[in-house]
């Protein structure tokens, strides 16, 4: 957009005025927003986002990215199918073939939750859900250890009510699977990248599998809500995040920082819709989590393995936010979405955020805000169309060059357009 260079002795006083109106207008050069009560005045200037690149095919709801060491990327998604959906790109994202994961007979099957992590080693793993329409009724995880060529499944867990499955590796390569089935969150780990499964104890008896994240030094976080299995279940004042430093042998247990509303029965008009509340560690072990509520968007870091938590709040005012996303690179530098407004007002937020570490107000850099191409699943032709956020949560990512890249979904089904829309930053 500022290709062209410009000599202030060839522009009026009034052009120049102009032309610097435009830029903080139209893309936000630099804007200020209070931080809230935690702070002084937050300076925030716009991350640029390239255009995105559609891939059509199957939808690809609440999906998820990984990069392997040598740049090939994966995406993750669902529909209704009980096939488990995966892409592969070996270009940076420009071109995507399909995956072929294996057959139902061989394990592969999954039509609703989806999570993929990548070992040190380059070992895939891809954890999926099987929905009836009501409940979760199987939690499925697949491993390849030749970039996507070929697999082998693992059944975690075949009974109903099973949910929201999540896996991740510690640096040691061991691999950390979570789920929950309305008797807790259920924990299983493979430390022969993937061969073989071993079932944990239950993390906590009660309450959701709303994230995972691991640490630099082998930590986990286990972020825990207390409605569980697809909606299904309540464990009241469970609201907690669960710590261990010992490999999963052992968990200390604290109250999630902040304060929010739980809502139960599920409904479609809760003014704060929540589910996915994101956990991430940066290099040096400082643990972040990120939340909203009526007073905004907010962000917590602890020092202290989730005991003792110093909170921010980076956005408020405006339409209400939700279902935000959040990972860490390096020390403090973090990268969040979150979805804001409804139907006609939907926008999907894109940021990077800087935290410093002697715990002053976190520069958060945010892309122009757009609208994903997603309408309500299952749309009665002839009826007005509704946008909807076709997930809880989009991800996204850091790069190994240094962009971020997010992924949302393509949910369209009178336009004949369905798949997920790729999008990288600018460095």
């Amino acid at each position: 957009m500022f290709g062209s260079a410009y000599a202030i002795t060839d522009m009026t006083f009034c052009t120049l005025l102009a032309t610097i109106a435009t830029c903080l207008t139209v893309i936000g050069c630099q804007r200020t927003e209070r931080s809230g009560d935690d702070g002084p005045m937050l300076a925030a200037s716009v991350l640029v986002l390239r255009a995105p690149i559609s891939v059509l095919a199957t939808t690809a709801r609440e999906p998820m990215v990984v990069e392997h060491a040598n740049g090939t990327l994966f995406v993750a998604g669902y529909y209704g199918s009980n096939a488990p959906s995966l892409w592969r790109s070996t270009d940076g994202g420009t071109n995507w073939s399909t995956v072929d994961v294996g057959r139902s007979e061989d394990g592969a099957v999954g039509n609703s939750d989806v999570d993929l992590a990548m070992s040190p080693d380059g070992t895939l793993y891809f954890i999926t859900m099987s929905y009836d329409g009501s409940v979760g009724t199987h939690i499925a995880i697949g491993v390849s250890r030749d970039e996507g060529a070929t697999w082998s499944w693992t059944p975690l867990a075949h009974s109903r009510r099973v949910d929201r499955p999540w896996v991740e590796v510690t640096p040691d390569g061991t691999a950390h699977a979570i789920w929950n089935d309305g008797n807790g969150v259920a924990y299983a780990v493979s430390r022969d990248t993937g061969r073989t499964w071993e079932a944990q104890p239950r993390i906590h008896r009660q309450g959701l599998s709303s994230h995972l994240a691991v640490g630099p030094r082998g930590e986990i976080a286990v972020r825990i809500t207390p409605v569980s299995a697809s909606g299904n279940v309540l464990h009241r004042g469970v609201d907690l995040i669960a710590v261990s430093t010992d490999g999963g042998r052992s968990w200390s247990k604290h109250p999630a920082p902040g304060v929010r509303e739980w809502h139960y029965p599920l409904v479609d008009e809760d003014p704060i819709p929540r589910w996915v509340e994101p956990l991430a560690w940066d290099s040096t072990g400082a643990l972040f989590s990120m939340w909203t509520d009526p007073k905004g968007l907010w962000l917590a870091r602890s020092v202290t393995d989730g005991e003792v938590w110093k909170s921010w709040r980076i956005r408020e005012g405006g339409a209400v936010r939700y279902y935000p996303y959040l990972v860490a690179r390096g020390s403090g530098m973090l990268a969040a979405t979150w979805f804001s407004g409804t139907d006609s007002t939907l926008r999907a937020h894109v940021a990077r955020i800087k935290v410093a570490p002697d715990s002053a107000v976190p520069k958060v850099i945010e892309a122009e805000p757009f609208t994903p191409e997603t309408w309500l699943w299952g749309e009665t032709p002839g009826k007005p169309r509704l946008r909807v956020t076709a997930g809880e949560y989009f991800p996204v990512a850091f790069l190994r060059n240094g962009r971020l890249a997010v992924v949302t979904t393509i949910q369209n089904d009178q336009g004949n357009r369905n798949g997920f829309d790729w999008r990288t930053s600018e460095r």
